[in-house]
């Protein structure tokens, strides 16, 4: 059985881990007979970010509005359809890239759909989930419940005996831009529609890049600056207050993963054309994308006026057949984690390789 593992990290955030038998406070890892459990995930040290950092921002993005809006997994189920799409994309991506990790961290891991395709890809590697919304790690786990008594089910059907105790995979509740793991816990962090929450990426980055270990694999994607285009559009028109986030550019991303210390990022992007019979259905998709958690977005609701003028001017946008068009501009990247180039407090770090002459 699996129980709860509690820690609370800097920022005072309570994160949960679900990956040991006993239940005990993170400080207390050490002591305790699950020691080997706990150092396998990583799960000894806090984020080395320092509190003197400089507030770099990309949009006044709110934490914990973010928490609070995927903390109702049933609000955001409608707009799995378009995280399941994407995901089968970066798959085929994945594909062509040969590594075997050992320990995968998916960041802002959701309902746990990628776990799944993920063990299924790398069946001998162990997984940590994280994700910021404690609930969504709750479907998670009763999804994996469901597959693994199936699973079970099945196998003793066939008399097959598995080498595996357990198909579960080990969740954390915590902000990916301040990970509770040691430096170079894991060999690939993937990363599905998550990256374009966070305030700061650049921030995010830099901390996907202390946890994997040199030659580690990063692999992600998020909404690009075209993403919701038309309601932006209609909304600068109208004069509304349907604020939509600013998305950041494919090139920014690049020289993020560069500064972070990655070598060679590799970026391409799309761009996905969703079609609506009705205004109100476009803008529950958007909702259940995921809404609007700026900090300086309106606190009041709307007038009927207003929604009224919005939805007006979307009529206004239909095509020949009758339908809406919404825009997702989706940005693909990977890059391996590169040597260090400097040590902690800033000096240079020389790597000589041995060649035989």
């Amino acid at each position: 059985m699996v129980s709860l593992l509690r820690y609370t990290a800097p920022n005072n955030f309570m994160a949960v881990a679900l990956i040991a038998h006993d239940v005990c406070p993170l400080s207390d890892a050490l002591h305790s007979s699950n020691e080997l459990a706990y150092r396998r995930f990583g799960l000894l040290m806090a984020s080395s970010s320092s509190p003197q950092e400089p507030q770099r921002v990309s949009a006044p993005i709110s934490l914990a509005q973010i928490r609070r809006l995927f903390s109702r997994p049933e609000r955001v189920a409608q707009s799995q359809f378009l995280r399941r799409e994407i995901a089968g994309r970066m798959f085929e991506r994945l594909s062509l890239i040969k590594i075997n990790p050992e320990q995968i961290l998916d960041a802002g891991c959701g309902e746990g759909d990628d776990l799944l395709t993920l063990s299924q890809h790398f069946p001998r590697s162990t997984l940590l989930g994280l994700d910021a919304a404690l609930p969504m790690l709750s479907k998670t786990r009763q999804r994996e419940a469901r597959s693994w008594s199936g699973m079970q089910r099945l196998m003793r059907v066939l008399r097959v005996r598995s080498q595996r105790l357990s198909a579960q995979s080990a969740l954390v509740c915590a902000d990916f831009g301040q990970l509770p793991l040691k430096a170079a816990a894991m060999d690939m962090v993937w990363s599905n529609l998550a990256l374009h929450w966070h305030p700061q990426p650049h921030r995010v980055l830099a901390e996907w890049a202390r946890v994997l270990r040199v030659d580690g694999l990063l692999m992600f994607c998020c909404f690009g600056p075209d993403t919701f285009k038309e309601l932006r559009e209609v909304a600068a028109v109208t004069g509304t207050h349907a604020r939509v986030l600013p998305f950041v550019d494919l090139h920014d991303y690049g020289d993020m993963l560069v500064d972070a210390g990655f070598a060679s990022p590799v970026m391409d992007m799309e761009k996905l054309n969703i079609t609506y019979s009705s205004v109100e259905k476009l803008l529950a998709d958007v909702r259940a994308f995921g809404g609007n958690p700026l900090q300086d977005r309106s606190r009041g609701l709307m007038s009927r006026q207003q929604g009224q003028s919005l939805s007006r001017a979307l009529e206004q946008r239909v095509d020949r057949d009758g339908r809406l068009r919404l825009t997702i501009e989706v940005i693909y990247g990977h890059a391996f984690r590169a040597r260090p180039r400097t040590t902690g407090t800033g000096e240079p770090i020389v790597h000589f390789d041995r060649r035989k002459i």
